[in-house]
């Protein structure tokens, strides 16, 4: 009998339990401060707030107290409720990889079979590129398959002990440029490069060194101008770099968890808001299953290397050396705007990961680019209930007019 692996998240866990429990249970300190209305809100919310703090000062200080302390408690049974509910549910994932046609070192190339024009789907390297092929009914990977593309994802697999001494240059002029050169091989034509995320960045830089060999470039919610929409939050990421720092001289690469509080960072309460709602779910429906498997995705990190991280936090959201020109692979300077290829530019108008300015960027800086602006956000663009219509039809569509 195959026993089932715990699991880990929601990652890191401490954190998000740290975060969700100081909100909550400093509900009946922050109660006087509502009642004499000395808090601090936001303009927006001036006259609910004041609203509210004349409803608390006209309620018994005792009964008010008492109704305070059973909310947060149920709050808190509700979330504890959700994360437990979670971690024993019985769904795993439901679909199994293709088998890989190209291997090297920890990577492998996944060829999703259908006739039609290859593309290779470039994922980022802190997430596991699965997420286009989530599950039997959220699968990218599998639609596009039927729909006149040849998929090919390149799975980057976790860095073992080669991969962990590579930079940005490695794994593009090297690692990518050969996966490239199998699905040429296999094919026998030039392949379209689609990016997702990071995966984007690392297309780009590829599709401008051999330009030669690709037939278009998609690239979907890749960041570009870092300091487009927040410089100051950009300058916090990079400025983790120095925590980090011991870790990675002595690991070699950025931990998972080190990624996922960066991420939390966006919305520390969102692990509250998501898990309580997952309480209140049928565990045996299939909204509990789709939040299952992608909150499964969510902790299934991958470590990054200690060099990339550096060129990343550092060069990306430190310095801004993507939209400054400043960002080299090979010695080579990667200029969207020498670009000379089709190029489809999406940018998710919800994302909260790669802000909409950060992507608009791009697409401004490539002579002649398609963009196209789907209102979902980040994930959602890929496995959202409008992600077919909104996002893999045109995609497949802009793919077959090439």
């Amino acid at each position: 009998m195959t026993v089932p692996q715990r699991r880990q998240g929601p990652r890191p866990l401490g954190l998000h339990l740290t975060a969700s429990l100081s909100v909550l249970l400093s509900s009946p300190t922050a109660l006087p401060f509502s009642r004499s209305g000395s808090l601090p809100w936001r303009p927006a919310l001036r006259d609910r707030a004041e609203s509210l703090r004349k409803e608390i000062a006209a309620a018994p200080a005792d009964e008010l107290a008492a109704a305070v302390d059973r909310e947060m408690r149920r709050r808190i049974d509700r979330l504890f409720t959700g994360l437990e509910r979670y971690r024993h549910h019985p769904y795993r994932r439901d679909v199994d990889d293709p088998e890989p046609v190209w291997r090297e070192g920890r990577a492998r190339l996944l060829d999703y079979g259908g006739a039609g024009r290859p593309t290779l789907f470039i994922p980022s390297l802190v997430n596991r590129g699965y997420i286009l092929d989530l599950s039997a009914r959220k699968s990218l990977m599998r639609w596009l398959a039927g729909q006149g593309v040849r998929p090919f994802l390149l799975d980057w697999g976790p860095p073992g002990p080669v991969e962990r001494g590579f930079t940005l240059t490695d794994i593009i002029a090297g690692r990518l440029s050969r996966a490239l050169g199998a699905v040429r091989h296999l094919t026998g034509e030039r392949p379209v490069l689609a990016g997702y995320c990071m995966g984007g960045n690392l297309a780009l830089a590829g599709a401008l060194r051999q330009a030669k060999e690709v037939r278009g470039l998609a690239l979907l919610a890749t960041p570009w101008d870092f300091h487009a929409d927040d410089a100051e939050g950009a300058a916090r990421v990079a400025a983790t770099l120095g925590v980090q720092e011991p870790a990675m001289r002595l690991l070699g690469e950025l931990p998972v968890d080190a990624i996922q509080a960066l991420f939390a960072s966006l919305d520390p309460l969102l692990v509250l808001k998501k898990f309580s709602r997952f309480a209140g779910l049928d565990p045996d429906s299939e909204a509990a299953k789709e939040f299952v498997a992608l909150e499964d995705w969510l902790n299934d990190g991958v470590t990054l290397p200690a060099a990339v991280a550096r060129e990343c936090l550092g060069g990306w959201y430190g310095r801004n050396d993507t939209a400054a020109g400043r960002w080299t692979v090979a010695d080579e300077p990667v200029r969207p705007e020498r670009l000379d290829l089709p190029t489809l530019v999406m940018v998710p108008a919800k994302d909260r990961i790669v802000p909409p300015a950060s992507a608009t960027a791009l697409g401004d800086a490539i002579p002649g680019a398609t963009v196209m602006r789907p209102p979902l956000g980040h994930i959602g663009m890929i496995v959202s209930a409008g992600a077919e219509e909104q996002v893999w039809r045109p995609l497949a569509e802009w793919i077959r007019a090439l």
